[in-house]
Formats: structure tokens, C-alpha cells, sequence
């Protein structure tokens, strides 16, 4: 049983794409994060230091959509999935990354890549924050 928190609709102002415009001229792209909890954990205690700050979250992916320029909006959502998941409290996440002004040729709403990434199956990104693997309870004797 996992709780979720979501942002939707975070969006910010990045360079990415595969033609010269858009490294240079850039343009807005737009984030939902979904991201898995155990939400009692932090709800007991009333303790934010045991969930995920959504405010604190909602300013990474900001600081991923503008950072250096990559080709694919894939390689953007991967950044964003392995930043959500170096906190301590996130289990799983899914990112979905929106192109609202791909260079597309005919109308058009949207573009965007939704992926979906747990903790020890994310495979790193080069660029990105590595995710560190969930604390073990301290009552555990298993754990390593």
C-alpha cells in the first residue's frame, strides 16, 4: 500500500531539443510528478522531515528543466525521476515531461513521456542525482 503526492503542472523554461531553435531560443515545458510514500510514516509524528516536501521537490524539477540542454524530453524525464527518487521517502515515481511547442508540423495540443521509476530499479543518468537506496529499520538484523 503506497500513499501519493502529485504535483501537476510545474513549468519552467528550458533549451531542450535536437534542432538549433530550440537550444537557443527555448521553451516552456511542463512537469507532473507523482510521487509513492508511505504516508504514515510522517503522518504519525506530523513530521515533514519523513515525507517528500512537495515545495523543495517542485524546485528541483525546475532546476532540471533548466538546466544544460538535452536532445530528448525521455533524457529530461529520466533527470527528474532520478532527482524525486534521492529522497529518502519517495518509493516510486512517475514523470510525466509535456513539449506543448514540439517543433511539430501539423496542429497539435501536446506532446509528452511519461515514465515510471522505483528506487532500485533506476539505472543512472549521466548528469543526474543518484537516487539512494531506502534506510533500513534500525530493528532489523538483516539489514546491511
Amino acid at each position: 500500500m503506497n500513499d501519493t503526492i502529485r504535483l501537476t503542472g510545474v513549468r519552467a523554461r528550458g533549451h531542450h531539443g535536437v534542432f538549433d531553435h530550440e537550444r537557443a531560443d527555448g521553451q516552456d515545458f511542463v512537469v507532473d510528478v507523482a510521487v509513492e510514500i508511505d504516508a504514515r510514516a510522517a503522518a504519525g509524528p506530523d513530521d515533514l522531515d519523513q515525507t517528500v516536501h512537495y515545495g523543495v521537490l517542485a524546485e528541483q524539477v525546475v532546476a532540471e528543466i533548466e538546466r544544460d540542454p538535452v536532445d530528448l524530453i525521455e533524457t529530461l524525464a529520466e533527470r527528474i525521476a532520478a532527482a524525486v527518487l534521492t529522497h529518502r521517502a519517495a518509493l516510486a515515481t512517475e514523470v510525466t515531461v509535456h513539449k506543448p511547442q514540439a517543433p511539430i508540423t501539423v496542429p497539435f495540443t501536446d506532446v509528452s513521456i511519461t515514465i515510471r521509476r522505483e528506487r532500485m530499479a533506476v539505472d543512472p543518468v549521466p548528469g543526474a542525482a543518484t537516487p539512494q537506496p531506502p534506510t533500513a529499520a534500525v530493528d532489523d538484523p538483516d539489514a546491511t
